[in-house]
């Protein structure tokens, strides 16, 4: 009961930081998204290499690296996974500079739909009456959104299919998710530094303002301290409470993106969010009289 709690804890904890994670992105709204996403790879990266030395995991993630180089497919999905992740933190931090809050959080409450989807095409998952409803719900609204407020969500899509597909990739390679993250960083991060050498002056970094540089500088600790607790969370909490959890971070946003930045919300909107939420209540409910009736009957058996 005591590991279920603080799995809760960090868990609550791990989705709040993301919920508000679009305020620090606010921050650095003159950095430009491209600078932002590069320096969050690069101090990332060298965050989660000080966590491991100071966790005293470095023989752990030298032997990890030793077993991922002679498997060339898990070279690739991990690359691939890393591409995938570039592309949607990109596209978020672009989203909360270019006042689009309210439609990235559209896109983390369609995500847990659409990670069913792909396990159903990729993984030959199977989906009950009562989810497939969930589903064609979610393709209603966002068609009804697309038609009667004029504008087709694309942030949200974009942002929604490529966690999707990230978190596939993740279940496909059985990876810790210290060591995952680590190694998606060290991927990209050389790319970034050309990006910043050859394209940026002063590697991105504003001149003759320090708190900006910090900023640029910390987004690696706000990009991995909110992994790192919902990769403690996961571990120690029902996956079934976790995806409960995880739609503390888009109401976040939703809230902020309304009453904070002042974005249009209008009735298009509420009623694509109604039907979003009708939607994943169907979906969490079958899920959760699924796993019921599986536990029900291995107790049967036993």
């Amino acid at each position: 009961m005591q590991n279920q709690n603080k799995g809760i804890l960090y868990g609550t904890s791990a989705y709040v930081l993301w919920g508000f994670l679009p305020i620090y992105w606010k921050l650095l709204d003159s950095a430009g998204a491209e600078i932002v996403l590069a320096h969050r790879f690069i101090w990332a990266l060298v965050f989660m290499i000080l966590f491991i030395i100071f966790t005293r995991r470095l023989s752990s993630f030298k032997k990890e690296w030793q077993q991922i180089i002679q498997h060339k497919k898990t070279i690739v999905i991990i690359s691939a996974a890393a591409v995938i992740i570039s592309l949607n933190w990109f596209t978020f931090i672009w989203a909360v500079q270019e006042d689009h809050v309210i439609q990235a959080s559209l896109g983390y409450y369609i995500n847990p739909l659409v990670s069913v989807l792909l396990g159903v095409l990729f993984l030959k998952e199977k989906l009950s009456p009562a989810q497939i409803l969930s589903f064609l719900l979610a393709g209603i609204a966002v068609t009804y959104l697309t038609v009667s407020y004029g504008v087709f969500p694309w942030v949200s899509l974009i942002l929604a299919f490529t966690f999707a597909f990230y978190g596939l990739l993740k279940k496909i390679v059985h990876i810790s998710a210290v060591f995952s993250l680590t190694i998606e960083t060290a991927i990209i991060t050389p790319l970034a530094l050309i990006y910043l050498i050859i394209f940026r002056s002063n590697l991105g970094f504003i001149h003759g303002s320090i708190s900006m540089n910090v900023l640029l500088i910390l987004a690696g600790v706000a990009t991995a301290v909110p992994l790192l607790l919902f990769g403690s969370s996961v571990q120690l909490i029902p996956l079934s409470m976790v995806g409960f959890l995880q739609y503390i971070a888009p109401t976040i946003m939703l809230v902020m993106g309304v009453f904070l930045y002042g974005e249009p919300f209008s009735l298009a909107h509420l009623i694509t969010f109604v039907l979003i939420w009708i939607s994943l209540v169907l979906y969490m409910v079958s899920t959760f009289r699924s796993k019921k009736k599986i536990y029900k009957t291995q107790q049967t058996i036993n």
